[in-house]
């Protein structure tokens, strides 16, 4: 880290982190900043990984525009980045004629956005798309051009390509402070550390209204829109072909059932509106009503099949589209905020949108020679042929090693992990899947806490779940005498 950034972006989710690889394919110094310890660690991981079929919103709005660009974007990115990434298809299931007079509405903001291959399905059509739905199922919408990712795999992705093409990532860098000089700003971060950039892109998420008073830019709140889901067993036999929806709300596109890109089921989320930024606790009573909900859409969705649960938040702003503008109060600062739901399906467009308002602010673009939009395929053990496997542990042993039993994850693979760069519990499990079983880490945890302190040199109390105080080991015991961290 030195010197002075053309374009520094503040926060590494998948906005702030697709806005980064598209300009390091023009002659700037990049950084991207993080307040976390790795990259997706905020919003970002905790997504549902839809990409969605572009008839959720009409097509007056920035969203849908972005969203229906995006989704055509996610082929070509998944040939360069090599994310999980399958176009299995959305169906908008409809139980009563109010709900499918809803779903009409869905299909005709469809043909207007142009979406992919777009139907309106009877009873008989629905059923055979989807066996596995409710048979009281009156009709609805498919929408073949929709699809699943692994979201934070996506994010990891596109920051590996962007620093392959020369962007400074910073973590750790919680930007608390700035000076404004006539052509440049200093960031100034929580640990005493400052850099200096003549342009800034405030993708911050849950944070990007508090960053914007920093700079003394546009006022406006971010409010945090919680959602629960639940994580179903890759055994499961709610496991559905296609992601299934609802009959939207006016505040919701409701609660799913999702087969996620690795074979998981996942069912939820809620909606519901909170203050805290911080806030990823679960209820009993969101539980009732998510599964209430799921098996009115899919009757196989069963409590037994749980293997965890998580909360997400998703920054809401005022008004019902994205805020991606450059700021009329400081010159040189581009607001992107309210990145909400389709926000993942929209981030390669967001990060083509950003890079045009930069254009028409001033920033000069020239392409770089030697760009390269591929990033090396890291082979998987789970996704092997016998005779691949023999080759791989040919050349590198620690593949014929299996460290995670329930999803296949080779040590070869968590080495992989931790040499670029993720050198945390929840780093390793993003990045491999490892720990994201049955057993959620039972039998693997020790074992990868060993291949984290071997690669890094960091001893065992030195580790950590996901940075900061997180820490693994609390105390030694034994042959170590018993100490206290402060």
């Amino acid at each position: 880290m030195s010197g002075l950034f053309d374009v520094t972006i503040i926060g590494a989710g998948v906005i702030g982190s697709a806005i980064a690889r598209k300009l390091s394919s023009y002659d700037l110094k990049i950084a991207l900043v993080e307040k976390e310890c790795d990259v997706s660690f905020g919003v970002s991981k905790a997504n549902s990984g839809i990409i969605h079929g572009g008839f959720h919103h009409d097509s007056t709005t920035l969203k849908s525009r972005l969203e229906v660009k995006g989704n055509l974007m996610f082929d070509q990115l998944k040939e360069e980045l090599h994310f999980p990434f399958h176009r299995c298809g959305i169906l908008v299931a409809a139980f009563n004629n109010d709900e499918m007079r809803t779903v009409e509405k869905l299909y005709q903001n469809g043909v207007n956005n142009k979406a992919i291959g777009i139907e309106l399905c009877n009873h008989e059509r629905i059923l055979n798309l989807e066996p596995k739905l409710n048979r009281d199922v009156v009709g609805g919408l498919y929408a073949p051009g929709g699809g699943i990712i692994e979201p934070y795999r996506f994010v990891f992705s596109l920051v590996e390509s962007a620093k392959k093409n020369g962007v400074e990532l910073l973590t750790d860098f919680k930007v608390t402070g700035r000076v404004e000089t006539d052509d440049r700003y200093r960031l100034e971060s929580a640990d005493g550390r400052s850099i200096e950039s003549k342009w800034v892109v405030n993708a911050a998420g849950l944070y990007s209204d508090e960053i914007s008073r920093i700079f003394e830019a546009e006022d406006f709140t971010i409010t945090p829109r919680k959602g629960e889901e639940f994580l179903l067993d890759r055994n499961a036999s709610a496991f559905t072909s296609k992601v299934i929806f609802p009959a939207p709300s006016h505040v919701s596109k409701g609660m799913l059932v999702i087969p996620t890109a690795e074979g998981t089921t996942m069912v939820g989320p809620t909606a519901q509106m909170v203050d805290d930024k911080q806030d990823a606790s679960t209820s009993k009573a969101n539980f009732q009503a998510i599964f209430s909900s799921a098996r009115r859409l899919v009757p196989a969705v069963s409590e037994r099949d749980i293997i965890t649960s998580f909360t997400g938040l998703r920054p809401t702003i005022e008004g019902d589209d994205f805020y991606i503008e450059a700021s009329s109060i400081k010159p040189r600062f581009v607001q992107v905020a309210g990145i909400q739901s389709p926000g993942l399906t929209a981030a390669p467009a967001i990060a083509d949108h950003v890079k045009d308002i930069l254009k028409v602010e001033g920033l000069s673009l020239s392409e770089k020679p030697g760009y390269d939009p591929y990033i090396e395929d890291v082979p998987r053990f789970r996704n092997s042929s016998k005779e691949e496997l023999d080759a791989l542990i040919a050349e590198n042993p620690a593949y014929g090693e299996v460290i995670c039993r329930c999803e296949n994850i080779s040590e070869a693979e968590i080495v992989a992990a931790v040499r670029q760069g993720h050198d945390t519990l929840d780093g390793v499990k993003f990045y491999t899947r490892a720990m994201m079983g049955r057993c959620q880490g039972g039998f693997c945890t020790h074992k990868i806490m060993k291949i984290i302190s071997r690669e890094t040199g960091m001893s065992m109390d030195e580790l950590t779940k996901r940075g900061g105080g997180s820490w693994l080991v609390n105390k030694k015991v034994g042959d170590f005498a018993l100490r206290d961290r402060a």
